[in-house]
């Protein structure tokens, strides 16, 4: 059985960059029923739908949100049952990994004193100088991503297996399951949470995350399953809005979500898996959890002519898009006046060319992000990505620092210290930035 799956050190190609985009290969059935997504208001919508014949399976979002089993094209028939706001079939996704190329100069990494001189991220927001006044201590990050390769000495200290999840179609595994299948999630969790001061394999001191004493939770969303005789990567919408969830049940202080659909055309907007959306991030921010979500790898104008894509388009969702060493938005990165909420360093220039050049202040590969990965799955314990994939935790662990200096902060106040301690933004919506790029000292230093 062949696995659609790259186990190799991957890097930018010359078409995209890393992030996990979902490409839907189909609605989710099992046992001749389909499974929907119902968003509810009022009582006793769930009894209504059970003497209708649906089965409800699951609960979200304070019982705002239904997963139901019923037969195939029922969604008038959902949306006919007083209480029920919407109704859409659960969608199955392919995650559309992209061919990438170039490795990390090994020797380099071995002869290096320590692995920060390599993190330009860190270095324009400014991270060391952060951790003067906070270091994420208390706090709770959930990265819904491939999992945590939680052995990995930089994370080791930091992920809590106890509580980590594997939502797999429709169920809650609960026997911890933070294990990575890819490498994307752990090069995600390091980004936001590594603890510099253990090193691996000899590689210099480790790489710093920007809030290195917080709490990682692994709630993994994809797993393997055969399709036409391959194995696939694959989630569904209903795995997604458990762990969302899931992150704000256990009190995370922030929620990273690098993964994303291709920009969707205006039409989709009404229809309920948006809806579903909005109901269950509306309140997982309502107690406290703050969303964060890439902006996606398409190069997109999310503004115009209404495009958006799930989840950073969703209301109560924070959107980042991509930077570069320069701080200039990066090629691949999508943007959009008042659907960037800021930017975050993600790798790459604003050119494929510019990136893959070697005459920059940081030539390629080191302008991408270095970050850790599953030497099991990788040749060495490091890894250079570039995406949105990689801006979003920049600002999830940022939100663990804010957390830290203001225990009882709610998400909505987290994100505006977030934006205003942004640097080089206009005070507008910026359609490449919003509020501007985030520099973690300056935040900390407001507060």
């Amino acid at each position: 059985m062949r696995r659609r799956h790259q186990t190799r050190r991957r890097f930018l190609s010359s078409t995209a960059a890393t992030g996990l985009s979902l490409v839907a290969i189909g609605t989710v059935t099992a046992s001749g029923q389909t499974r929907y997504l119902v968003t509810a208001s009022g009582a006793d919508v769930r009894s209504r739908l059970e003497r209708e014949g649906f089965e409800v399976t699951a609960e979200l979002a304070d019982r705002d949100v239904l997963l139901v089993s019923g037969p195939e094209d029922a969604e008038s028939d959902l949306q006919r049952i007083r209480g029920v706001r919407a109704a859409a079939a659960d969608v199955r996704f392919e995650v559309d990994l992209p061919e990438l190329r170039a490795a990390p100069d090994e020797s380099t990494l071995e002869e290096i004193d320590d692995l920060y001189d390599l993190q330009w991220d860190k270095q324009v927001q400014d991270v060391l100088e952060a951790h003067e006044y906070a270091t994420g201590v208390g706090t709770t990050l959930a990265i819904l991503d491939t999992g945590i390769y939680s052995d990995h000495p930089d994370l080791a200290p930091n992920v809590d297996e106890e509580r980590s999840r594997l939502f797999k179609d429709g169920q809650t595994v609960t026997d911890g399951e933070p294990t990575d299948v890819d490498g994307h999630g752990t090069h995600v969790s390091g980004i936001a949470a590594a603890t510099p001061d253990q090193g691996a394999d000899g590689y210099g001191t480790g790489i710093v995350g920007t809030a290195p004493d917080a709490t990682l939770v692994s709630a993994r969303v994809f797993w393997f399953e055969e399709i036409d005789g391959e194995e696939v990567l694959t989630t569904t919408t209903a795995d997604i809005l458990r762990a969302i969830d899931y992150a704000a049940e256990i009190g995370a202080d922030a929620a990273n979500m690098s993964i994303g659909t291709p920009p969707l055309p205006p039409q989709v907007n009404a229809e309920g898996i948006r809806v579903a959306y909005e109901r269950t991030i509306q309140r997982a921010t309502s107690l406290g959890t703050v969303i964060v979500a890439s902006a996606g790898n398409s190069d997109a104008n999310l503004q115009q002519g209404g495009f958006f894509t799930v989840p950073n388009s969703t209301a109560g969702a924070m959107s980042i898009s991509a930077t570069g060493p320069n701080d200039l938005r990066t090629f691949y990165s999508n943007y959009g006046t008042n659907e960037i909420d800021v930017g975050a360093p993600g790798g790459g220039y604003e050119t494929l060319e510019k990136s893959l050049a070697d005459d920059t202040a940081w030539p390629y590969p080191t302008n991408l992000v270095l970050s850790s990965v599953p030497p099991e799955l990788y040749d060495m314990p490091y890894d250079h990505f570039a995406g949105t994939s990689m801006a979003a935790p920049q600002v999830t662990g940022l939100a663990g620092l804010v957390r830290e200096r203001r225990p009882s902060a709610n998400a909505n106040q987290v994100e505006q210290a977030i934006k205003h301690g942004a640097e080089l933004g206009t005070g507008q919506s910026d359609p490449d930035l919003g509020a501007g790029r985030i520099n973690a000292a300056r935040t900390v230093e407001r507060l």
